[in-house]
């Protein structure tokens, strides 16, 4: 069966698509993790069917890179919003749902992808570092050089401790400057540090918004480029109306035999 696929990123965090309206499309784990293999595959982060869904524009759903379907994915909404209009779901405002519930998803300035989280309501403290879920669950440690950090020994070392080992946990690493954060992100089901992480980059924000509450913008560099979050501060450790702001890109299509 040979499929057309699309590859897309949003700072760097790297997917592939297919458009699956018909259905016709159903993958194995094997075939997944095969796909995303950066030697033998096309090579990815991850791999979104862009399905229909009765009452939204699409549904979304998500594997990971090891081929097991994922939590939701920042980045990955992002583009699969840009890959919508793309194919011709063409629209000012969008509303799909993905495995954590439904979102809304906008075009922005200069070629930005503006994507609705879901609201969070507690963040918890964990030995001095924080853990939030922000559709995905995260757990984030503040340092002083995170370009110093050995994001995958300590990522991998956190993600596979013994409260975490079971379900996974992602992890980053966040330097926090004066105009913006720093982040780097340990990806479970990537299993390695990734150039950008929208949930992580949503969860590093969120810990390190100002005490006061009402609107909030976070300015964020990743490896991959530069992302915001925009929220709600509603009570201590509670948001709401949080979005994820920045580019999602069309790389290139081929077919693939399955």
């Amino acid at each position: 069966m040979s499929v057309t696929f699309y590859k897309y990123q949003g700072t760097g965090n790297d997917f592939i698509i297919m458009d699956n309206r018909d259905g016709k499309i159903s993958l194995t784990t094997e075939q997944v993790n095969d796909l995303c293999d950066r030697r033998f595959g096309i090579g990815a982060d991850g791999l979104m069917l862009l399905n229909n869904c009765d009452g939204y524009d699409f549904k979304m759903i998500y594997y990971n890179a090891d081929g097991k379907e994922g939590s939701m994915c920042g980045n990955g909404g992002r583009c699969l919003t840009r890959f919508a209009y793309d194919i011709g779901i063409k629209k000012e405002n969008y509303k799909f749902i993905a495995i954590d519930g439904e979102h809304e998803a906008n075009p922005g300035n200069n070629g930005w992808i503006h994507l609705k989280m879901k609201d969070v309501d507690g963040i918890h403290n964990y030995h001095g570092d924080f853990i939030l879920d922000t559709g995905s669950p995260h757990y984030v440690k503040s340092v002083n050089d995170v370009m110093r950090v050995d994001v995958f020994e300590e990522g991998k070392d956190i993600r596979n401790s013994k409260d975490f080992e079971e379900k996974g946990i992602n992890v980053n690493f966040v330097e926090n400057q004066s105009k913006q954060i720093i982040v780097r992100t340990y990806e479970r089901g990537v299993e390695d540090e990734t150039f950008s992480c929208g949930t992580g980059v949503t969860a590093a924000a969120l810990v390190f918004a100002h005490n006061d509450n009402g609107f909030n913008r976070i300015e964020v560099q990743t490896k991959g480029g530069h992302l915001a979050v925009e929220f709600d501060k509603t009570g201590e450790q509670s948001f709401q109306n949080i979005w994820l702001c920045g580019p999602a890109t069309f790389v290139f299509k081929g077919e693939v035999e399955l």
